[in-house]
């Protein structure tokens, strides 16, 4: 029997505080150090190794990972498979997402794509109602909306390429099984989260039994809630790796499930899934290296076209969020977006050209049309908004080794808890990550965003993603290990961690706190957090920008490496998340 201690994962964890595991003396006595007098915000620190991640106990299983001779990948795997558990409406066995990995001995980073993709049964206008419109409900909540997973079997495709070998594969999945099977405590964020999506998972009779007390009645903080069918599920990937979810009973049960939701799925489209290695997005910006997703995610590609087009100014001596500074990063982020509605889809379907919207003669051509004192509108830059749209309901982890490997993972079910339907017996969430397609090219989809034929549903095909897990390197060794959820938002706000640290000088703690802004060309609004003084809002007006405070943006999980300590920094926009190290 697969067997790991839990109670040693059980730290104290308080609403914006983070802890870190130091040797020798208790998790809950360490606080962040104070490491200048100047900083208001500070990082945790270690010196041998590092997990951010956005839930408390996955965390504590990934260090303990690192603490037992694993590698960063093998920290990854299992921190993943334990989020599966304990933040059910994003950590996932039944959606996918992508990993950058770098591995200093080998000298390699590489980027691996285990995005869901359409089933063989799929076809380009599936979403359309009898009269050719787009239906929102069977793209968000129907079997329709459900891809062919990828989580699982990028996890072992990690694994076998990139693992220590110190720890089998069996006890990586260990933690997971455990924590499903002996529960875990409902965290106010978990107990609210299922609260305000009960009116969807308490309509499915799988969902329900497993997320809710008979009535259905909610779980409440301090409770415990066991998932015995993931366990069982879990337990089978730990014997049989892959195998163990992407044929037999398991396979077979999600096909039946989405088919009897209205989908196509079969046992065959889940045997032939395989996660596909990629060489990622390079660029350069102000001499450190960037390296993050290629296609289908559109985060790698435009985070570099917006560096390449912000290298041209003094961001430093405009200061950070300053209304000079967020003029110049609103119409840099604005081009992008446009260039983001007509080129990005699935490599595997379309020519994606990359080459050339990295390029920094490019971004030098798209300044000529910036002016310093008036915000373009997004009229005079070209079509309507093809976003598609994609949820904030994703998560981040990064990961960091006392031996310079590194690893940036960004996965999700879409929504939260995705289409909102288990496959029975299984406990696994079913993503609803189709929706990422263009309903109907050419034309607003429910959300009012037109999407384009590269983003079209093909059957097999990946859909466009805005997932951007990034690192940054400094003469070969991984600097900075980030990324983020937050939807079409993601892009920007893994872009704003990179220039506070490079341009600001911030630590990674204040990087990650300060306020946030994003642009996506349409809608034709500059979107704020709380935290931006009035005068500066003025003087955004006054160049013409439409200025709109929303909700937070973002839950960034960063590892910062510096004069060889590493000093992590996990968001404080939302409860629940942990950066720990030993």
């Amino acid at each position: 029997m697969l067997h790991f201690d839990l109670k040693r994962l059980i730290t104290p964890v308080f609403c914006g505080v983070m802890i870190g595991l130091t040797s020798g003396l208790p998790a809950s006595a360490q606080m962040a150090p104070i490491l200048s007098g100047t900083d208001r915000f500070h990082p945790v620190v270690a010196q041998n190794g590092m997990v951010a991640s956005q839930e408390a106990v996955a965390t504590g299983v990934g260090v303990s990972i690192l603490e037992r001779g694993g590698n960063a990948v093998d920290a990854a795997i299992a921190t993943g498979f334990a989020l599966a558990v304990t933040l059910p409406r994003a950590g996932n066995l039944g959606g996918g997402g992508f990993m950058m990995i770098h591995m200093a001995d080998k000298g390699v980073t590489k980027a691996l794509d285990y995005r869901e993709e359409a089933p063989a049964g799929a076809d380009r206008d599936m979403f359309l109602d009898e009269e050719g419109n787009a239906d929102s409900d069977k793209s968000r909540y129907s079997g329709l909306a459900i891809g062919v997973p990828g989580t699982v079997a990028g996890f072992a495709e990690a694994y076998q390429r990139h693992g220590s070998g110190a720890l089998t594969w069996a006890e990586l999945v260990a933690p997971a099984i455990a924590l499903a099977e002996e529960g875990v405590v409902v965290t106010p964020d978990l107990s609210s989260s299922l609260l305000a999506r009960m009116s969807r998972l308490a309509s499915d009779p799988a969902a329900a039994d497993i997320f809710y007390k008979p009535g259905p009645v909610p779980y409440l903080p301090g409770e415990v809630l066991k998932q015995t069918d993931l366990a069982g599920t879990l337990r089978k990937i730990a014997q049989e790796g892959p195998a163990g979810f992407y044929t037999g009973d398991v396979a077979e049960r999600i096909a039946a499930k989405v088919q009897a939701a209205g989908g196509s799925m079969t046992a065959a489209d889940l045997a032939g899934y395989s996660a596909v290695w990629r060489e990622p997005v390079r660029g350069t910006y102000r001499g450190y290296e960037i390296a993050s997703m290629p296609p289908p995610s559109s985060g790698g590609t435009h985070i570099v076209q917006i560096l390449n087009m912000l290298e041209a100014y003094d961001l430093r001596g405009m200061g950070p969020n300053s209304a000079a500074t967020i003029h110049i990063m609103a119409e840099a982020m604005r081009r992008a977006y446009a260039d983001r509605s007509k080129y990005l889809g699935d490599p595997d379907f379309v020519d994606v050209p990359v080459t050339g919207l990295t390029d920094k003669t490019y971004a030098a051509s798209l300044l000529d049309s910036i002016s310093l004192e008036r915000a373009t509108p997004s009229t005079e830059i070209g079509p309507a908004d093809p976003l598609p749209y994609e949820s904030n309901e994703t998560t981040h982890f990064s990961v960091m080794d006392k031996h310079g490997n590194a690893v940036s993972n960004t996965y999700t079910l879409n929504f939260s808890y995705g289409v909102g339907m288990v496959a029975d017996g299984t406990g696994v969430l079913l993503n609803n990550e189709l929706d990422d397609f263009s309903a109907k090219p050419g034309v607003p989809n429910a959300y009012g965003l037109i999407g384009g034929d590269a983003n079209a549903v093909e059957p097999g095909k990946r859909p466009l993603s805005s997932m951007t897990p990034t690192l940054v390197l400094e003469n070969g060794a991984v600097l900075l290990a980030t990324g983020s959820p937050g939807g079409s938002r993601i892009i920007t706000t893994t872009l704003q961690i990179i220039l506070n640290v490079i341009d600001h000088g911030m630590n990674i703690a204040e990087a990650t706190a300060a306020p946030r802004v994003h642009h996506q060309w349409y809608p034709d609004e500059l979107r704020i957090e709380e935290g931006l003084s009035p005068d500066t809002i003025r003087l955004l007006e006054e160049l013409g920008h439409t200025v709109t405070l929303k909700n937070v943006m973002g839950s960034t999980q960063s590892i910062l490496k510096i004069g060889g300590q590493l000093t992590g920094s996990s968001d404080p926009r939302h409860d629940g998340a942990l950066t720990a190290g030993y």
